[in-house]
């Protein structure tokens, strides 16, 4: 079989370049597997080995224009077979990538075209297998055999810059020729074929700052000492084209900004050669004077200044330091300003690069020097104690007016005002001392107690005429000791004694306190007062170190015969004159076990004897019972007679009705049933309900046609008679209301020693009643004896 080219001159170059390869299985293809290269030890197929020794299959490789644009389908070439005789018998079959979807082949001719327009970036060749087969069989009349199909490459991408935008730095004054940074484009032509893909690089913006090597893209320097401080950022536009730059070829830009970075080359200065400013001499300590900046047009690390003062006037009175944030330099005060003894200083300031760059010290110094001047205001100060603290001394026993001490002030403004000096009362609030206003002179205004208070801190102040300007200073006054106070036991001793104490022994050890405080500390001497003497029972020894011990002189001591011995101690101080009191040291007698241990002590409790704690406890818990009974019968019996309280309450609020109508007198007959305001002593026939019985209770039983007045009967049986009454009334009457709806109002009570005075109740229309003997029964009676006389003459 042979191939058929469109380009006889391309088939023959071929033919002849790949004739060594022909006796290796046409360039080492395998007609089954594909691959390039069949290896030696793989095991040969059954139809090429029975094919060996002629192959009928003469082929070239196949190349297809990419981006082919025109209408008809591209022809790639003609394949044919030495088994075909142009009778029709055979059929070529076509197979692998692209076959039937890009690629076709006419059966009977073996022509393929390309239907589709091919991309070589997207694939750059195609694999396919070819085969002869007869037509009717379908058998094949020759092996299967793998060719390429090549896409032939055109100029058809323009380089890309993959990284770009670029971002790059070069240091400001840089040589000329120094590197900034290196761009790269690519282009997705073929490399292998013509120029496409060979891209050369230029400048298209960015000129005269700034080349481009044209092979490697690397950006360089173009011009010498650029100024990052005129001009600090730069931006190129980069082109890469290929076909070597030829015209005709492709391109694709790019951006670079090129910054400048800064360098030291920039000493710093200022911008005037002295300052002045002005403070006040009150300023305080450690207070801002001024800030003064020096000029450095550089940035970052290289603007880092330090300051410094070289020289002046008032040394240590001012100190600069730099304010890390501004680059400032900061005057500060170290010590009070004073107009009155110098009121200006001058300052020699130097200022100078922290970081300074070797490279660039020919541009230099990198330092500067300026002037600074400090004029002090003078203001109206207070008053200045001549020593802030005066320290004083005065005796506790020192008469009141007795002068201590003195204190000065002075002005210290140039006026020299006059001075009046006074006492801080908040620290003197006992009015011990007073200060002489003019002198400044401190003396006693009470008498002095250093054991009250041994040191007195007086806060003095010094006034000018101008009352806002006040001084202030101590006056420590210390109160010296004398012996005024007698010497005391230290604590209030308990002493006990045993029973079987024995002679001579020690039974306690006293001590003394002293309220004064001698400068050569305290000595104390004991012995018994004159009346303790010579007792016969105890005895005292003086230790010599402030204290003394208690001894017995006798055994043999009994609770019965005395309980407590009171044993004057006499106790004497060393001052001078020497103080002196007399302390009794109360000593029990106690019962004590075999190890001296006391086990009670005082007097004993006849009464007691026999008696263990077990009985007294007994005894002690049947008394408290006795009392819990006793108080139930008493809470019993008052809540037995609560229910008849507030039944009898309850009956007697039932029948009182609260009105306020004072109603219209005797005459109003209106308002009120005159007949219900009757005497209880006026006897009613009242007429009888049949149709009900009565059962009306009493509490009384009295025989058949007895029953005594109310005036006759008890106080306290009276109203509940006089409500049952009204009851047994209302039930007999026919015209009363029901019974839980009657009210009564009638009762008056049981009436005075003098009968009733009313006329409501009385039988007789005489008007004629002498009630002089009213006047009798005193001057409240009196009174009424005359209203009735003026009554009856009336009527």
């Amino acid at each position: 079989m042979g191939w058929c080219c469109l380009d006889i001159c391309r088939a023959l170059t071929l033919l002849a370049l790949l004739f060594p390869l022909w006796e290796w299985g046409c360039w080492g293809l395998n007609p089954n597997s594909g691959d390039l290269e069949k290896s030696p030890h793989s095991d040969p197929d059954p139809w090429e080995i029975l094919n060996r020794h002629k192959r009928s299959w003469v082929w070239n490789q196949f190349f297809v224009l990419e981006e082919y644009t025109g209408n008809e389908p591209l022809y790639v070439g003609k394949l044919h077979s030495d088994v075909d005789k142009g009778d029709g018998k055979v059929k070529y079959v076509l197979s692998g990538e692209g076959a039937t979807s890009i690629f076709t082949i006419d059966e009977n001719t073996g022509d393929i075209h390309a239907t589709k327009r091919l991309d070589r970036e997207a694939q750059a060749y195609y694999t396919l297998q070819a085969q002869a087969v007869d037509r009717l069989t379908n058998l094949p009349v020759e092996p299967k055999s793998e060719f390429v199909v090549k896409v032939q490459d055109i100029n058809d991408n323009e380089p890309k810059f993959l990284d770009g935008p670029y971002l790059a730095g070069v240091p400001e004054m840089s040589p000329l020729g120094t590197m900034v940074v290196q761009v790269a484009a690519t282009d997705a032509d073929d490399p292998t074929y013509g120029n496409s893909a060979r891209v050369v690089y230029s400048i298209i913006h960015g000129q005269p700052y700034f080349s481009v090597e044209p092979k490697t893209g690397v950006i360089r320097t173009a011009l010498p000492n650029m100024d990052r401080e005129t001009r600090d950022q730069y931006v190129l536009v980069i082109q890469a084209k290929d076909m070597v730059g030829q015209m005709g070829g492709l391109s694709g830009t790019t951006s670079v900004t090129v910054t400048l970075t800064d360098v030291n080359d920039n000493p710093p200065r200022f911008t005037h050669k002295s300052y002045q400013y002005t403070v006040l001499e009150s300023l305080p300590v450690q207070s801002v004077v001024a800030r003064i900046k020096a000029a450095d047009f550089d940035i970052g690390s290289n603007a880092e200044m330090d300051y410094r003062i070289m020289d002046g006037d008032g040394p240590g009175m001012f100190n600069i330091t730099t304010d890390e944030d501004t680059q400032e330099g900061v005057i500060i005060l170290l010590k009070p300003l004073d107009f009155e003894t110098k009121s200006s200083f001058s300052l020699r300031i130097e200022v100078t690069n922290r970081n300074i760059d070797s490279d660039f010290l020919s541009l230099g110094p990198f330092s500067d020097t300026t002037s600074v001047k400090v004029t002090v205001e003078d203001v109206n100060e207070p008053p200045v104690f001549s020593s802030p603290l005066s320290k004083m001394v005065v005796s506790e026993d020192a008469k009141v007016g007795t002068s201590i001490g003195r204190v000065s002030a002075h002005d210290p403004d140039t006026s020299n005002s006059a001075i009046r000096y006074s006492i801080d009362r908040n620290t003197d609030l006992e009015r011990f001392f007073n200060v002489d206003a003019l002198s400044g002179v401190i003396s006693t205004a009470k008498p002095l107690d250093r054991e009250a208070n041994s040191i007195h801190n007086l806060t003095i102040f010094a006034i000018e005429k101008d009352p806002t300007q006040i001084g202030k200073g101590i006056a420590l006054i210390t109160v010296q000791d004398i012996n005024d106070n007698a010497p005391v036991f230290a604590i209030d001793y308990e002493t006990l004694l045993c029973e079987n104490a024995m002679p001579g022994q020690v039974i306690q050890t006293i001590s003394a306190v002293d309220k004064d405080e001698p400068l050569s500390g305290h000595r104390f001497y004991f012995a018994l007062a004159a009346p303790a003497a010579g007792n016969l029972n105890f005895t005292l020894r003086d230790n010599k170190d402030n204290t003394a011990s208690i001894l017995t002189k006798r055994g043999g001591f009994r609770r019965r015969e005395q309980p407590v011995y009171h044993l004057p101690v006499l106790i004497v101080d060393s001052g001078s004159p020497a103080l002196s009191s007399t302390n009794t040291l109360s000593v029990r007698v106690c019962d004590c076990d075999s190890d001296g241990v006391a086990l009670s002590c005082g007097a004993v409790a006849y009464t007691a004897t026999g008696l263990s704690t077990g009985a007294l406890l007994a005894i002690l818990g049947c008394i408290i019972t006795l009392l819990v009974m006793v108080l139930l019968i008493v809470t019993m019996r008052r809540r037995r007679k609560e229910p008849l309280i507030l039944e009898e309450e309850r009956d007697i609020r039932e029948n009182i009705v609260r009105y306020d109508d004072e109603g219209g007198g005797e005459e109003d007959t209106e308002a009120f049933d005159m007949v219900t305001l009757r005497n209880l002593n006026v006897i009613r026939d009242p007429s009888v309900r049949r149709d009900v019985t009565p059962d009306t209770p009493t509490f009384f039983h009295y025989p058949s046609g007895t029953r005594p007045s109310y005036k006759s009967l008890p106080d306290n049986v009276v109203f509940r008679e006089f409500i049952w009454d009204r009851l047994k009334d209302a039930d007999v009457d026919p015209s009363a209301p029901p019974y839980d709806s009657l009210q009564t109002y009638a009762f008056e009570g049981s009436g005075s020693v003098a009968e009733s005075l009313s006329s409501l109740e009385s039988l007789s229309t005489d008007s004629d009643q002498n009630y002089d003997y009213l006047s009798n029964w005193g001057p409240r009676f009196k009174k009424l004896a005359d209203l009735y006389e003026i009554e009856r003459k009336t009527l």
